[in-house]
């Protein structure tokens, strides 16, 4: 055991995650130089205080666990949604309106109004123009979908864009169509950009505000890490977005250590700038990293774009646009391959976007050339349908899974519906990429879904979410995980990713990220709505350092 005086020490239970299983818990952690020195018995750590050490006792009732790492989440973007219409809790069309009427009289005129939030599902069917333009009218307006794959616009917003009856789909998109053919003011994937294009760009200072806003709130979480795969609409260069991480940085400012990805459409800036994955933007040992390139294969559930290798379920009522039976590719199969190779030739990582069965495919197809070329794993984001043949790839070529529980909580309805009987034997299939081995990493994927880590953490347990109501059924049970492999999905996982072996765990060598939670968060057997789903930290550590306080 190293000699070196402690700067802290950490008394109580802790959840150290060290070693390959369990929750590896000890008694005492000694931190010196942001760093932990000594994991063990009280009375080992005691031996390592000296008259300065600063002593954090944990009460009775609370556990300390490793700093959790979100390996999928929109920062940048989700900071400026932050102050944008959000249509998440409208259950129905008619108080969406009324909450879009709203935000429309507080905006000058001939501003856009953007937001997020709404759910076809949800509402029963698809929302038009014509709606949207009785609530704001002649308001050019853009509000994403709960998914952030289907763009709710309106003719002012359509005029101008250029997008008239007579335009064709762009690739790797769809203009929804009424049965007349005409424009119905719902764009999938790609075509969204056709009018998040003319959206006047947000500026360098305004993303700065939204990152140190929203990071703050993250520590307070118990976040201390985030993997942000780029923007929702389409970036020139390298991006305002990556201009504000770069300046946080440099002024020592970022709350959170961020790797920061680029789109395909900023591969080519990133290769001029010399970027390579897992190399430090800024001042060196700082907290931003050059993350991935971040690319789609297909869609999303909701949008009913995700690329199958069966056919989509019928649904009464409601017909798919032409072609799009079996979803949408955003990128085709040959292009994600070739697109990956030429990353990886430049020493850049890639992530691929894959919600169907058919798009995990194609995206271990093309990400698996280029595993070990790179200083960061390749990932496969999301994974939400796996074909039998191909869970076990992921371990056996290393490829990461980088899943997102909390979606399970507004999908499981959906996928039963569109997916039938494929959804609960092939959907969301952690436990089995687990028990094969593979390295899988949990996010949020916020603002899709909320920025809180831990209602996730409580259904990759439990298969159910406490919004479904007691005597829901759970989906698809067998996929369940265990408390520690969850834990170690949220804290461990990501780093592992990443390239750093020295965070997600509280062992010796191990940057002393640290965050203190009510003890009954890791009882077992976990309950829905207990104590891990609402779990709230009292102290956030990162580095050794008081991040967050309660």
């Amino acid at each position: 055991m190293s000699r070196a005086r402690a700067d802290v020490l950490v008394v109580g239970r802790i959840a150290t995650l060290a070693g390959e299983a369990g929750l590896g818990w000890v008694e005492g952690l000694a931190i010196a130089a942001g760093r932990v020195v000594a994991a063990g018995a009280r009375s080992d750590v005691e031996e390592l205080a000296g008259a300065r050490t600063r002593r954090i006792q944990l009460a009775p009732d609370e556990a300390a666990l490793p700093g959790l790492t979100d390996a999928h989440l929109h920062l940048a973007e989700g900071g400026l949604a932050e102050d944008r219409l959000d249509l998440t809790g409208s259950e129905s069309l008619e108080a969406a309106l009324a909450a879009i009427a709203g935000a429309d009289r507080r905006l000058p005129g001939g501003a856009w109004l953007q937001g997020r939030g709404w759910d076809a599902d949800r509402w029963g069917g698809w929302p038009t123009a014509d709606l949207l333009d009785r609530a704001a009218p002649g308001r050019p307006a853009a509000i994403w979908a709960h998914d952030h794959h289907a763009l709710w616009v309106s003719r002012a917003a359509l005029a101008a864009a250029g997008i008239h009856a007579g335009i064709a789909d762009p690739p790797g998109g769809v203009i929804r169509r009424d049965a007349a053919g005409a424009l119905t003011g719902i764009l999938h994937e790609t075509a969204t950009r056709l009018v998040t294009g003319r959206i006047p760009p947000v500026t360098i200072d305004d993303y700065e505000r939204a990152i140190a806003a929203l990071a703050r709130r993250l520590v307070a979480l118990g976040v201390v890490a985030v993997h942000d795969p780029g923007g929702l609409s389409h970036q020139g260069g390298l991006g305002a977005a990556f201009a504000a991480y770069r300046r946080l940085a440099e002024r020592g400012a970022l709350p959170v250590r961020v790797h920061a990805c680029v789109r395909e459409e900023q591969l080519d800036a990133a290769i001029e700038a010399g970027l390579r994955s897992g190399d430090p933007v800024g001042p060196p040992g700082g907290r931003l990293t050059f993350g991935w390139l971040k690319l789609f294969a297909d869609g999303t559930l909701g949008s009913r774009t995700a690329a199958l290798l069966a056919r989509v379920e019928s649904e009464p009522g409601r017909s798919l646009p032409p072609g799009t039976e079996r979803g949408v590719w955003m990128t085709p199969p040959e292009r994600l391959a070739q697109l990956a190779r030429r990353a990886a030739d430049h020493g850049i990582a890639c992530q691929v976007h894959a919600i169907g069965d058919h798009a995990v495919r194609a995206a271990l197809d093309a990400l698996e050339p280029t595993v070990d070329r790179t200083a960061l794993r390749p990932r496969v984001e999301h994974a939400q349908l796996v074909d039998p043949a191909d869970v076990g790839r992921f371990a056996s070529t290393g490829i990461v899974a980088s899943v997102q529980p909390i979606h399970l909580r507004s999908d499981a309805d959906a996928a039963r519906r569109l997916w039938g009987a494929r959804a609960e034997r092939n959907g969301y299939r952690w436990a089995s990429l687990v028990a094969s081995g593979a390295t899988v990493a949990f996010g949020t994927d916020a603002p899709v879904e909320p920025i809180d880590p831990w209602p996730g953490l409580e259904i990759a347990v439990t298969r159910r979410a406490a919004s479904w109501g007691r005597d829901a059924r759970p989906f698809g049970p067998r996929e369940a995980v265990s408390l520690a492999d969850a834990l170690r999905a949220q804290c461990c996982a990501g780093p592992a990713s990443a390239g750093e072996p020295d965070r997600g765990r509280l062992a010796p060598g191990c940057r002393a990220d640290l965050v203190v939670i009510p003890a009954a968060a890791l009882l077992e057997p976990v309950e829905v709505g207990g104590g891990l789903g609402t779990a709230r930290p009292r102290l956030v550590l990162i580095d050794g350092e008081i991040a967050a306080a309660a």
